[in-house]
Formats: C-alpha cells, structure tokens, sequence
C-alpha cells in the first residue's frame, strides 16, 4: 500500500514538472518517503520537493530531564536515624527516594526542599514518606 502511494506522488509530481504552472496548487506530501524515493531533485512550484516535504514534518523530540541520581540507601539511613521504627522508616523513604530522586535535609521535616516527596501519600491518605 506505501509503495502505491510512493507511487502514486511520483507520478503526481512528475505531471505537475511537466505543466509548471500548475505548480503552485500541487497538493504538499506528509510522507517523508517520497522526496528518498525520488533521485533527482523535484520542483514545486519554484521550490525543490524536499523542502516542502522537510517544512510539513514535525518532530516530537522527548529528550528526558536528567535527573540526578543519589545513593537512597546512604540518604534514607540518614533521614531515619533518630526514628523508633527503623525498618518501616527505611522501606518508606527508600520507595519515595526512588520516585523523587530526593530525600529532604535533616531527619525530619524540610519537605519544601523536595516537593515530591511531600506529596506522596499513603491509601489512607496520610503522608507516606518519613
């Protein structure tokens, strides 16, 4: 079907070529496969065919934050050195850790510095992180 269709433009285009001044009305390609296709440059209108192709393309380019990557366990240990419940602390901070990538200063409060962080909730509603 997509080499019918390559096809098809080819010889779209070469009739537009041949009656030049019909040019202007050619209908412009959103496959990018066409202007490969094609050896020789094409004219539309007075412009080459791989600049009207290249100006209907739209790149979607997700370039992922970098996010600084931090040693959660040696954080975390800090984080829940003074608390009672060490195992519950530990295993808490270490799953907000790795969502967050942070953990706040000190070993309690200072959550301002790491919004995530204080976001995070537990089912019941209750701040999950320590």
């Amino acid at each position: 079907m997509k080499l019918f269709l390559v096809l098809l433009i080819s010889i779209i285009l070469f009739f537009l070529q041949a009656f030049e001044g019909l040019g202007d009305s050619a209908p412009r390609s959103n496959d990018a496969t066409a202007a490969a296709t094609l050896s020789s440059p094409t004219l539309v209108g007075n412009k080459n065919i791989s600049d009207v192709i290249s100006i209907d393309k739209k790149h979607h380019h997700h370039h992922p934050t970098k996010k600084v990557m931090i040693n959660c366990g040696v954080e975390c240990k800090r984080r829940c050195k003074e608390t009672s419940r060490q195992k519950v602390c530990h295993r808490a901070c270490k799953a907000c850790c790795q969502k967050c990538h942070c953990v706040p200063p000190g070993v309690y409060g200072h959550k301002h510095v790491c919004p995530c962080y204080a976001k995070l909730k537990t089912h019941g509603g209750k701040p999950k992180c320590p």
